[in-house]
């Protein structure tokens, strides 16, 4: 029994060691955890949880069975899943284990996510177990697992337009498909809430669209003059129905109908004098509406043919001109302006003012004779004929510019400048020579010009059988050359008229006028009228003329100009004309032809303008790619003003009344008349004032406040300075004006003279002139019956355009009497000669600067006056005197009583005498006779002593002068003998 007990016990105990066995090799960590390989993930952004698919499930095939047949086993934690392990950088999620025994987990985000900053993550993960024992060794890893995850996006942003506004420019009257594209984006990531999908404009009744992209478009024609610019507003939708944060503003402006023109100038451009050069179009462009061009060619006009003669010109004398351009000699004047020394021209019409030139108008009934010696009565060549002319279309009769033609009976014609169906004709008849034969007589040329109702320079060289004329400076020779016999020899005198041929009257009374002057043989007659306007008509005999002079006649004062710049000089072509009123520009870059059309200019040189308008226009060609739908560009048209210039004011000053002897007038030198001239020219400018209130209080305050004008000296030139006699003329047999030739001369000045005076012409400086006048002298012969004599002097500039003051001048002749015995040495000089001297004399407000201008006389009935005033003062004191000298002897004798009554014992006495008693004596006359002038009222008489009646009384003895001396030496002399000191 025993033994089976033992057995028994034996048993169990190998069992529960079995059993410790297999828990014990139950407790070895053999297998590794296991997952997915790959999960893929959702998660929403600002949100944390991690939806995976598959879920993330552990699996460790250590875990033990959780119930057993007969016991459960719970002690162990092998198999059992401890947790997850994320690997990657910067990994924004975490792995978290629910349970350890099933190995069940989540992925979880570790801060909110940002789908616009990072729309998917991928990382990898790996499971691992507990281990063995408490410790967890010999811990087990799966394998790594790829997780993508996904961030799902929500509408957190609204649409937002790229460009703050957006600008478009449509043509009017034009249907768009498309004008312009607005664009909004959407920063949230999904595409979703990122597309737009849908645009609107808010403004509402705009006749425009807008589509789903974006695109606007016109719904109807536009019109310019309804509406020139829209402003519409437009927002926009997300796919989620955000609407955008802000509205966008659309302009859309509408021009007119594209038409090819010159843009960007003014019309009116204003030129100052004597500011230079002038820009003209200094903005302008070519608006060629998109058309491809080939080439361009555009022709600037300056028009300035109203202006004087056809341009901007010097308007002096026509011979200052010649001699200004170098014919210098030999030049006569035939149309000169009216004047004392030119007055064949009186009677004609000319032009109004003297802003421009002077010219003269013919209309059919009217001519002048030239004096006769002006011009030669035969020229003889060589020589030159200039004229300006204006001539239109006329009848066909002849019509004369200038003819030389027998004075009566035979009617010849020796020389004559017509015009005659457009035709200009030159005749001259060679005067009578030993050979009769024939010889050219008559040439003519055909010249558009003659007709054209323009003004136009011609010169006209004869050189005999030579004839050629320059037309503006372009030679033209005769296209027809007529022969005929030289004249017959014949005495009678000839007539040079202008506008017509002077002859006898032939029977045809066409287009001829009675001359009421008297002439045998028959009635004399003007014939062949002249129908235009005529200018500076010159002779000149002995020389021709030579291009460059004809040139410098021609050329105009104003005019266009233009300035290449570098970068364009080659590729633009440009040409002007000869006077530079017209240019042209040829290229065929439309920028570059635009930068030169920026540099042209206007510029006038002369210092007193014409003012006025001078139109402008711009006329273009262009070539296109495409001939037939080649653009067309209308002329521009503007005008240049150019203002009135400062006029200057031309003032003489001088000495205006001064006296000098008769003598002086005499003599071989004569009396200068202006011998302190001084020419000054000013211009008055206005000054801006600061305020109008400033300039109100100022006036008030102070009553000599500045005005708002200055006045600024300036120098030009003068050509004419006019002396004339005021009153009656000159009597040419005993006075006459004369000044120094060879000075003249000196400085090309001329000098005319007449019995009213004379003329010195001559474009020259002011101080030259002054000095030239400075040496104008006026003689006479015979002055007895001459107390004064009057003169005017006129200076003016730009052939009378300004004209100074008139400056007049007095001269008083001087008389002196005749020796004549004077009871009174006082009465010696003249009583209006002052023997004082001072540095200058003030007499009626005519300052004269020597002491030998102070004699001024103002006539010959204030002379005999003062001297029979002085003639009776002086009886008057000569009576005082002796007067005065009985009663001083009466009194004398009455003391010398009373001495003999009284002795005196004076043998100590000595007596001293005043010298200056005696010396005052001597002139107490004179004093008395300017007191007696002054109040003529004879008070002075007491203060007269006896010694005054004897030096009276000496004088009445007619002592000499040299013993009146002796005598007052003796009495200054002085008896000091016994003086103490």
């Amino acid at each position: 029994m025993r033994f089976r007990g033992n057995k028994q016990f034996a048993s169990a105990v190998g069992l529960v060691l079995g059993l410790l066995c297999a828990v014990e090799a139950a407790k070895v960590n053999k297998h590794k955890p296991w997952i997915e390989t790959t999960y893929h993930g959702i998660v929403t952004e600002n949100d944390d949880k991690v939806l995976l698919d598959p879920p993330l499930i552990a699996l460790d095939k250590d875990a033990p069975l959780r119930y057993a047949e007969s016991f459960e086993v719970t002690l162990t934690e092998e198999g059992e899943i401890c947790g997850f392990r994320i690997h990657g950088q910067n990994v924004p999620f975490e792995a978290v284990v629910l349970d350890k025994s099933t190995g069940e987990g989540v992925i979880r985000a570790k801060d909110k996510l940002d789908c616009e900053l990072q729309k998917e993550h991928t990382f990898t993960i790996q499971a691992y177990d507990c281990g063995e024992g408490p410790d967890g060794a010999n811990m087990k890893k799966s394998h790594k697992a790829t997780v993508h995850i996904q961030v799902n996006d929500i509408n957190e942003y609204s649409p937002v337009f790229k460009e703050k506004s957006y600008k478009a420019t449509v043509i009017e009257g034009k249907k768009y498909d498309s004008i312009l594209k607005v664009e909004a984006v959407d920063a949230d990531c999904s595409f979703q809430f990122s597309q737009i999908c849908n645009y609107e404009i808010v403004t509402p009744d705009v006749p425009f669209t807008i589509d789903k992209d974006g695109f606007i478009k016109n719904t109807e024609k536009l019109s310019y003059g309804k509406e020139r610019m829209y402003k519409l507003t437009v927002t926009a939708y997300d796919c989620g129905k955000n609407r955008a944060s802000e509205d966008v503003l659309v302009k859309i402006s509408v021009k007119p109908t594209c038409k090819p023109s010159w843009q960007g100038f003014n019309k009116r451009i204003e030129y100052e004098p004597g500011t230079g050069s002038l820009a003209l179009f200094p903005s302008m462009h070519l608006e060629t509406c998109d058309e491809p061009i080939t080439s361009i060619r555009a022709s600037i006009e300056l028009e300035t043919n109203h202006i004087g003669k056809g341009c901007d010109r010097d308007t002096y004398s026509e011979k200052s001109l010649h001699k200004l351009c170098g014919a210098s000699s030999g030049t006569v004047e035939l149309l000169p302006a009216p004047s004392s020394s030119a007055n064949w021209t009186v009677g004609l019409p000319t032009d109004n003012g003297h802003d421009s030139d002077q010219v003269f108008e013919f209309n059919g009934t009217q001519a002048i004779k030239v004096p006769n010696g002006m011009v030669s009565t035969s020229l003889k060549d060589p020589f030159t004929i200039s004229v300006w002319m204006r001539h239109g279309p006329g009848a066909h009769e002849k019509e004369t510019i200038l003819c030389n033609s027998d004075k009566t009976e035979m009617n010849r014609h020796h020389y004559s400048l017509y015009v005659h169906n457009c035709r200009l004709i030159f005749l001259l008849r060679q005067e009578p020579s030993e050979a009769e034969n024939y010889k050219p007589a008559e040439f003519h040329w055909k010249l558009d010009q003659v007709c054209d109702k323009e003004w136009h320079h011609y010169v006209l060289n004869v050189e005999f059988p030579t004839v050629s004329v320059f037309v503006d400076g372009t030679t033209f020779e005769p296209f027809l050359v007529t022969e005929d016999y030289p004249l017959h020899a014949s005495k009678i005198e000839t007539q040079l008229t202008i506008g017509a041929c002077w002859q006898e009257n032939s029977g045809h009374d066409n287009d001829t006028e009675t001359v009421s002057e008297p002439s045998s043989g028959g009635n004399a007659r003007m014939a062949q009228f002249f129908r235009g306007n005529l200018a500076g008509l010159i002779i000149r005999t002995g020389k021709l003329e030579n291009k460059k002079v004809i040139d410098c006649l021609y050329t105009c004062k104003e005019g266009l100009d233009v300035q290449l710049p570098e970068e364009v000089a080659s590729a633009i072509k440009v040409e002007f004309n000869p006077n530079q009123s017209s240019l042209t520009v040829e290229g065929d870059d439309i920028d570059a032809f635009d930068k030169v059309m920026q540099h042209i200019s206007y510029l006038n040189s002369r210092q007193f303008p014409t003012p006025g308008i001078r139109h402008l226009r711009i006329s273009t060609t262009v070539k296109c790619f495409n001939e037939e739908s080649c653009v067309t560009v209308p002329d521009a048209e503007g005008y240049v003003m150019v203002l009135q210039p400062e006029e200057p004011k031309i003032s003489l000053s001088g000495i205006d009344h001064f006296a000098r002897s008769a003598a002086e007038f005499e003599s071989q030198e004569g009396v200068t008349l202006f011998p302190e001239l001084r020419i000054v020219s000013t211009i008055t400018r206005e000054v801006e004032a600061d305020t109008e209130s400033e300039a109100a209080e100022g006036a008030d305050d102070d009553p000599t406040v500045q005005e708002t004008v200055v006045s600024e000296e300036i120098m030009h030139n003068l050509d004419t300075c006019e002396v004339t006699v005021v009153g009656d003329e000159l009597d040419g047999e005993h006075e006459s004006l004369e000044v120094d030739m060879s000075q003249l001369q000196q400085r090309s000045l001329e000098m005319s003279s007449s019995n009213v005076g004379l003329v010195i012409t001559g474009v020259n400086t002011m101080a030259n002139y002054e000095q030239v006048l400075h040496l104008i002298r006026y003689k006479n012969w015979h002055t007895e019956a001459l107390f004064d004599r009057k003169f005017k002097l006129v200076c003016s500039e730009l052939n009378g355009r300004y004209v100074s003051n008139d400056f007049k001048v007095e001269v008083n002749v001087i008389h002196t009497a005749s020796p004549m015995e004077h009871a009174n040495n006082a009465m010696v000089q003249p009583n209006f000669i002052n023997p004082v001297h001072h540095a200058s004399v003030d007499l009626s407000g005519h300052n004269l600067v020597n002491a030998h201008q102070a004699s001024v006389v103002p006539s010959a009935a204030t002379i005999v006056i003062v001297v029979c005033v002085s003639f009776l003062v002086f009886m008057i004191i000569l009576g005082v005197f002796r007067i005065r000298a009985a009663h001083q002897r009466t009194m004398r004798d009455q003391e010398n009583g009373k001495e003999n009554e009284m002795d005196w014992d004076d043998s100590a006495l000595t007596i001293t005498v005043n010298p200056m008693e005696t010396y005052e004596d001597q002139h107490s006359s004179e004093e008395e006779e300017e007191e007696e002038e002054e109040s003529e009222d004879g008070e002075e008489e007491d203060d007269i002593t006896s010694a005054e009646s004897e030096s009276s009384e000496d004088e009445e003895g007619g002592e000499p002068e040299d013993q009146q001396g002796a005598s007052r030496q003796q009495q200054l002399e002085w008896d000091d003998s016994t003086l103490t000191y």
